[in-house]
């Protein structure tokens, strides 16, 4: 028959614990030399990678934040420069508008005063030609008289009436 050993788990050997001691110590010091400082290094590499990346996306948060800044004061400006733009162009809107207004007015009393000069012009015209009228009807009468015999001063004076009274009706 065969023997069976005898494993008494609560009992142990001195043996058994002084290798598993050895062994024990043995694979921590492999682990702590092979494993935990590779370990260790890797997550201390980590943490600092998470801190790095935390650290620029905070550097990046306040570089938008900044960017953000500029930009309004970018829009403020364009705004400002816009009202600027088109309070000038209504300026120079405004300026041409009275130019020609001006132009305008300027050119009105030109024609004004050309159209009295040419009124004055044609009245002394007529004056003179109503005068060489006058003058020649004068020297008509003259003539009508002189042809005329007369026998006495009265006859002559009803004529030069007549004819001086027709002549105002004419």
């Amino acid at each position: 028959m065969v023997q069976l050993a005898v494993f008494p788990p609560f009992l142990p050997d001195v043996g058994i614990v002084f290798w598993t001691t050895i062994i024990f110590l043995l694979v921590l010091f492999v682990l702590a030399k092979y494993a935990f400082g590779p370990i260790h290094n890797a997550l201390k590499k980590r943490e600092q990678d998470i801190q790095e990346s935390l650290n620029q996306a905070e550097q990046a948060k306040a570089d938008i934040a900044a960017l953000q800044d500029k930009n309004e004061q970018l829009l403020k400006q364009a705004q400002e420069e816009r009202a600027k733009i088109l309070k000038e162009a209504k300026e120079t809107k405004d300026a041409i508008v009275k130019e020609a207004k001006e132009k305008a007015k300027a050119e009105a009393q030109k024609i004004v005063t050309i159209a009295q000069e040419e009124i004055s012009n044609m009245k002394q015209s007529v004056l003179a030609e109503a005068k060489n009228e006058l003058g020649n009807m004068a020297i008509e009468i003259a003539e009508k008289v002189l042809r005329q015999k007369l026998s006495g001063d009265k006859d002559q004076e009803k004529l030069v009436q007549s004819l001086v009274e027709e002549i105002k009706f004419n």
